[in-house]
């Protein structure tokens, strides 16, 4: 049984997802550093070059058994292929978006409608999503109609992995996944600040410094996909210093973009 503590949990996790990136839109709206396109071709290259492009590379690369690649089972590079890959998709998706699709949108409020964007819909496809998708299979554990409706259509192997998994994560890890949504998207408004900021100087080495970033960002938690980290807190607390660090960088940012 899945207790209504873990339950609450998956809520929480709903809630932060949708409601953090529906607030700071409000919010910079209201300081009028907002802007709709940037926001929506945001949403778009997370889409395609995320979602579309990167799993498409990961469906060729990355065995479906388990956190390896198909021609080899090194950790190391699948940690490296796996944080390269994220780092060089999203921030030439960035590059490619601000340089093309946004030509007369090169201001502070672009850049920070834009990562809000990318990382919006982010937190809405994995966190919102997520957890609904969490909250439909505990009901279903719950009543005892998993066994008779998801099971039957799912390997045997895979079934029983998803049901273990909805019966050992408890309310911490819903309530991180929360948090976790929260930090990345005060990272992606950073990075797209600072692809912007390359792009209004002519100077590539940024978006080099932002898909270096981005990877740097996503080692440990890669780790702890791998098992070499067992502690799903060292994996969150890296990613919420990395947020933290991220919001510094976009308050102080600013100046760079009134010269």
């Amino acid at each position: 049984m899945i207790s209504s503590f873990t339950m609450t949990g998956m809520i929480i996790q709903l809630l932060i997802s949708l409601l953090f990136p529906i607030g700071l839109l409000i919010y910079l709206r209201k300081k009028q550093l907002f802007s709709w396109k940037p926001l929506g071709v945001g949403i778009l290259i997370f889409i395609l070059f995320s979602q579309v492009l990167e799993k498409a590379l990961h469906f060729v690369m990355i065995d479906a058994s388990g956190p390896s690649l198909k021609w080899t089972d090194s950790v190391f590079l699948f940690v490296l292929y796996g944080t390269l890959a994220a780092g060089i998709f999203e921030e030439l998706g960035r590059y490619f978006g601000f340089k093309w699709m946004l030509k007369n949108n090169r201001e502070y409020k672009d850049g920070l409608s834009f990562g809000l964007g990318h990382g919006g819909i982010e937190a809405i496809l994995i966190g919102t999503l997520g957890a609904i998708n969490a909250l439909v299979l505990a009901n279903l554990v719950n009543s005892g109609a998993f066994d008779a409706t998801v099971a039957p259509a799912l390997p045997a192997e895979q079934a029983a992995f998803l049901k273990e998994r909805v019966l050992n994560t408890g309310f911490d890890e819903y309530l991180l996944a929360g948090i976790e949504r929260m930090a990345a998207i005060s990272f992606h408004i950073a990075m797209s600040l600072l692809v912007l900021l390359g792009i209004r100087q002519s100077r590539f080495i940024f978006v080099i410094y932002a898909i270096l970033l981005h990877a740097l960002m996503d080692v440990v938690p890669a780790l702890y996909q791998t098992g070499v980290v067992t502690n799903v807190w060292i994996a969150e607390a890296v990613i919420l210093l990395f947020g933290i660090a991220a919001f510094m960088f976009t308050l102080k940012i600013r100046k760079r973009f009134q010269v």
